[in-house]
């Protein structure tokens, strides 16, 4: 493989919050209250002065106005701080995280958090207009199949489309939510979050993922299709809201020399694509193959670590089957089937994923060393029919 070209632009550090059911253990956690203390932490681990931020990238799908700018304010960031909220639904964390590394490698800022962000327990109310005088207003979800419609299960039809066309099953289909819930009940175990999670109370339960629990296939088995009778998706090998936070820090050449040359991830390239709104699940596998074909050289076989947000046990097993990679690989400490899936923090979490285990392996966590230049991807699909991908590579 030949070598490859990356930002100039340096992820020296990344954390997050635990992962939480909606209504959960970050119940009364507006955005800010969320959010500020991982800005903090992340600030902390690098030891980069608040004072030299140049602004905040946040994704966001379900608050209003820019909660960029009150975490930047809550946190402590300089008023002077630029602060940018994006959505692209799932997407948008590790979008916000790829526009830091694109402006800082510009030489646009020196330094720049990035990340997304989601308290669905607080967010506000979504509620539809009313045509007509007589006719009362309904209640929205926040995952709106599209503008026009309050269906919440698109989503799920997609996926089960796709179960169908790639001949994904039902046992299949479980069995693979059931390696994730043990996979990140052991890598919980082997204390692989440790550094990783926030906690923002010393308890026990803020510092693990909520919905991570010991299940076994009966458990699985005994759940009802969400689709009806003879439906492959369930509550048990899908993914649910949650609330969380995850952020990075991103810097230029000039404050990683400042600072030691710390180890760090570096952005090589990102895809973005859309595909037909109803075939949402199929957006990481074509915004993955994009991101390839801009690698000619490049195979999985490369990856020291993969990490996608699925919506189900069907996206990550069609994903696997795509590429001709051992499932075992991808999210190799569980999924979001496992921790929940924080809407537009999704993304985000995948590059503190990466992060800890190509950067922050060995530091007392029990995670693998990687060496320089090792290769991380992160691919998520998000609502509408958008798909992201973005490889990393470690320094």
């Amino acid at each position: 493989m030949s070598a490859l070209s990356s930002s100039h632009a340096y992820i020296v550090a990344a954390r997050r919050t635990s992962v939480g059911r909606v209504g959960g253990v970050h119940a009364r956690r507006r955005i800010e209250d969320l959010t500020a203390p991982v800005v903090r932490s992340v600030l902390g681990d690098c030891k980069v002065n608040p004072a030299l931020v140049d602004g905040i990238i946040l994704g966001n799908a379900t608050e209003v106005s820019n909660p960029a700018r009150l975490i930047s304010l809550a946190a402590g960031l300089p008023e002077t701080a630029s602060a940018l909220t994006i959505d692209r639904q799932c997407a948008s964390g590790l979008d916000a995280v790829v526009q830091a590394c694109r402006m800082v490698g510009a030489g646009d800022a020196d330094v720049m958090i990035a990340g997304g962000a989601e308290s669905l327990s607080t967010a506000p109310w979504r509620v539809s207009r009313p045509k007509h005088l007589h006719q009362l207003p309904r209640f929205l979800g926040f995952d709106l199949a599209s503008p026009e419609t309050d269906d919440d299960t698109q989503p799920y039809e997609a996926a089960e489309r796709l179960a169908r066309e790639a001949g994904i099953g039902r046992a299949e289909q479980d069995a693979m939510a059931l390696r994730s819930h043990m996979a990140a009940l052991a890598a919980r175990d082997a204390k692989r979050f440790v550094g990783e999670i926030v906690p923002l109370r010393t308890t026990p339960d803020e510092a693990r993922d909520e919905m991570v629990r010991d299940l076994n296939l009966d458990d699985l088995e005994r759940q009802s299709g969400f689709l009806g009778s003879g439906g492959l998706l369930t509550a048990g090998n899908t993914s649910s809201q949650a609330d969380g936070a995850a952020l990075a820090v991103v810097i230029s050449p000039r404050i990683w020399s400042e600072l030691g040359q710390p180890r760090a991830l570096r952005l090589v390239s990102a895809a973005n694509v859309g595909v037909a709104p109803d075939r949402e699940a199929f957006a990481a596998i074509a915004a993955t193959q994009r991101l390839l074909g801009l690698h000619n050289d490049l195979d999985f076989g490369a990856f020291a670590a993969i990490e996608t947000s699925e919506r189900s046990a069907a996206q990550l097993i069609a994903f696997a089957r795509q590429f001709g990679v051992d499932p075992a690989m991808i999210n190799s400490c569980g999924g979001a089937i496992a921790r929940g899936h924080p809407f537009a923090a999704a993304g985000a979490v995948l590059v503190v994923r990466l992060f800890s285990l190509l950067v922050r392996a060995g530091a007392g966590n029990g995670a693998t060393q990687h060496s320089s230049g090792a290769l991380g991807l992160a691919a998520l699909s998000a609502a509408g029919g958008l798909g992201s991908a973005a490889l990393f590579q470690a320094t």
